[in-house]
């Protein structure tokens, strides 16, 4: 249904050869990311026609921005951007949430102990625990996070991208997107922490032992 509506939008301004190339180019690289940037458009609309909606208004917005997107560097992340600020200044001032500032946070992640600000070695144990946890589970813990948490850590621990992507993508400090990504990894440490002592009520102790072990 998306990739149609999309297609004959970008399909309506496509009248010149130069365009027709362009979007031969921009269906074969950018639209094949349409049912991933629509997983992350519900993540932060947490409503179907509104993450339709984004998606659609951020490939638009990418067709049209696409000739002056430099050829080789990270479409994912461009397009990442793309929806995240259509997000901020359309749907986040319809819904009238209030902004998370960067005031106090940076004080907060300082206390919580630096990690790379570049990108990420390895994978983080939220990201790990997430693989192990079913979806819906992971969506109710992720949905309960204030936004800019929870947008921070979708695009760390879903996505993969690192920090310096993220800051580049929200257009925040990275010291901004380490402070979210330190509160917002707590939080979703204690929901998925209290699903898996939910899941491990009626184990035996050799069981619970065992299950401790392979954790590790």
């Amino acid at each position: 249904m998306l990739p149609a509506a999309v297609a004959s939008r970008i399909e309506s301004v496509s009248d010149t050869a130069a365009q027709a190339k362009l979007e031969q180019r921009f269906t074969s690289e950018a639209l094949p990311m349409l049912d991933q940037l629509y997983g992350a458009a519900m993540k932060m609309t947490r409503n179907p026609q509104d993450a339709q909606d984004l998606v659609q208004e951020t490939f638009l917005k990418a067709f049209s921005a696409f000739a002056s997107f430099q050829e080789g560097t990270n479409l994912k992340a461009w397009l990442y951007r793309i929806m995240t600020n259509s997000y901020i200044n359309t749907y986040r001032k319809r819904q009238r949430e209030p902004h998370l500032g960067a005031v106090d946070e940076l004080e907060d992640w300082q206390l919580g102990g630096a990690e790379s600000t570049t990108a990420m070695s390895s994978r983080s144990a939220e990201a790990e625990a997430i693989d192990r946890t079913p979806d819906s589970v992971v969506t109710t813990a992720l949905n309960a996070l204030p936004e800019d948490f929870r947008i921070a850590v979708y695009l760390a621990d879903v996505e993969g991208f690192s920090y310096q992507e993220i800051a580049d993508i929200a257009e925040v400090p990275i010291g901004t997107v380490m402070s979210r990504l330190h509160r917002g990894r707590a939080r979703l440490r204690k929901a998925l922490g209290e699903y898996a002592n939910e899941q491990g009520v009626g184990l035996s102790a050799g069981a619970k032992q065992t299950k401790k072990g392979a954790a590790r």
